[in-house]
């Protein structure tokens, strides 16, 4: 959502989206008012299929398509557009039986008047473009949703057009040349497209009653009139469009993706909360604003939708997942002069293979071998004391500081033993501290370990005469915190870490 000139080499004529004929369902009307009204219990019953919704609201109806009533009525209700029938299948990802919607918001200002893009902030630039794009993958088991944001600014090769950035292809070719060009670059197969623009996005926001938003420093963008400080806030439709479409932070677009997922996340709390789905007047209004808004494709049909709305039921937003592609530089200077951004190509390729087979897109961390659940001694875990078993002087005091140095909490001064021909040097212990106490040997060559049960806590070092050198311990560093970055990681969220508090 910005005033990118991505698409200035040439834009195509406007492509035709269809419009069904809203039919209202004839038995829902109240014979008081005369309007449409929606079966709160139902749709309760089955509100978890709003998860799809969380990347656009058209998919809201996921949750309230309990009755071929209400989703013919949504399905008349949306626009749409003919996207994959100039798309050749042998050109094509192979299917794998997870299902993927490409998510476009379109920042066309076509149909705006003067009025409402002063009024949104938007600017004027002529022509259309996508600016925010998302992956959005259910997984063949529909139990588990992963939403990936693209970067509008990322340079790609658009097919018939060259290098570009991934959002000039929609303005080179509308909805069919975007689903191109992301399967050519991910190699993930579309299955359905999905676009809202700038009005729809302030209308369902506003129809919501406003959402919850967190800000971890404050932002003031004067071009996007957003000046918020840190900390929660309420915001209503246009106040949450320029939170989403504002790049004044440290990493620009990507901090932007960050943004967004957060937005809808909290739009998708919204419109799951009691409060929404109980009140039939609401979510009428909701729908109506979310749908109204919206370009899908022609396979996106009332029985699709019934179909996933089931098969969707018992979702809930843990198993939501966002994500971004892995950035390798977010400072590309392009041939043409500007700045765009580049992927991590290996991490990336990892990262849609995992898509497509369904994976995680963040291993478990591999568990710890069993090791009878003692951790590795480290100095600064063993207590000690020294005690001169010699008749060298000043013997006990050199090796107690050596010690000290390596990092051993030695707990008081080094002593003489209590006999003084200690031919061995000794490393004496109680219960439970075998393994501190031959840790502490393998840094006295010849050294022995005693066990010695009348010891209740820490060790004791008796210097024998065939002591001839302490060997400290080589120093674990620790890893050095890395500096926040464009990112070659895949880091995840939930919808449901995303919510405010």
């Amino acid at each position: 959502m910005s005033d990118d000139d991505a698409g200035r080499r040439r834009t195509t004529g406007e492509f035709r989206r269809e419009r069904s004929q809203p039919v209202p369902p004839g038995d829902r009307r109240s014979p008081r008012s005369g309007r449409v009204t929606v079966p709160s219990p139902r749709v309760r019953r089955h509100r978890n299929g709003l998860l799809l919704m969380s990347v656009l609201s058209v998919l809201v109806l996921l949750a309230s398509g309990t009755s071929w009533a209400i989703t013919g009525w949504m399905s008349g209700s949306l626009n749409r557009f003919d996207v994959f029938g100039g798309l050749s299948d042998g050109d094509r990802p192979a299917e794998t039986g997870g299902l993927t919607f490409l998510v476009i918001g379109s920042d066309s200002r076509g149909e705006m008047s003067k009025e409402d893009q002063n009024a949104l902030s938007v600017g004027s630039t002529p022509g259309q473009r996508s600016d925010a794009i998302m992956l959005v993958r259910l997984n063949h088991e529909r139990d588990h949703v992963t939403v990936i944001g693209l970067p509008r600014d990322l340079w790609v090769d658009i097919p018939g057009e060259g290098d570009d950035k991934i959002n000039a292809a929609y303005a080179y070719g509308g909805p069919r040349l975007a689903v191109q060009t992301v399967e050519s670059v991910t190699d993930v197969r579309i299955d359905h497209y999905v676009e809202v623009d700038f009005n729809g996005f302030v209308d369902v926001v506003d129809a919501l009653d406003g959402i919850d938003v967190c800000l971890p420093e404050a932002i003031n963008d004067p071009k996007a009139h957003l000046d918020m400080e840190a900390g929660t806030h309420r915001v209503d439709g246009k106040e949450a469009l320029a939170f989403s479409r504002t790049r004044a932070t440290a990493r620009g677009d990507l901090d932007r993706i960050d943004r967004q997922q957060q937005v809808l996340s909290a739009m998708l709390d919204r419109a799951m909360s009691t409060e929404t789905l109980s009140n039939p007047t609401k979510l009428t209004a909701f729908l109506d604003s979310a749908l109204s808004s919206v370009t899908v494709d022609e396979g996106l049909d009332t029985s699709t939708i019934n179909d996933l709305a089931y098969q969707m039921r018992d979702l809930d937003l843990g198993e939501v997942t966002f994500a971004q592609v892995p950035i390798a530089d977010m400072n590309h200077w392009t041939p043409r002069g500007d700045v765009a951004l580049l992927w991590d190509e290996p991490a990336a390729r990892e990262m849609f293979a995992a898509v497509n087979a369904d994976r995680p897109l963040v291993e478990p961390e591999p568990e710890a071998e069993d090791d009878g659940g003692e951790a590795e001694p480290v100095p600064g875990d063993i207590s000690l004391r020294v005690f001169n078993g010699t008749a060298t002087p000043g013997l006990g005091a050199r090796l107690d500081n050596q010690l000290a140095t390596a990092g051993f909490d030695v707990t008081d001064g080094a002593e003489n033993w209590s006999s003084r021909d200690v031919a061995r040097t000794e490393v004496r212990y109680g219960p439970g501290q075998e393994r501190a106490a031959e840790y502490l040997a393998q840094t006295l060559p010849g050294s022995e370990t005693v066990e010695d049960r009348t010891l209740d806590d820490g060790l004791q070092l008796v210097i024998g005469f065939n002591y001839t050198t302490f060997e400290a311990p080589e120093a674990v560093e620790p890893e050095p915190e890395e500096e926040p970055s464009a990112g070659t990681e895949t880091a995840t969220t939930t919808a449901k870490d995303n919510i405010c508090g």
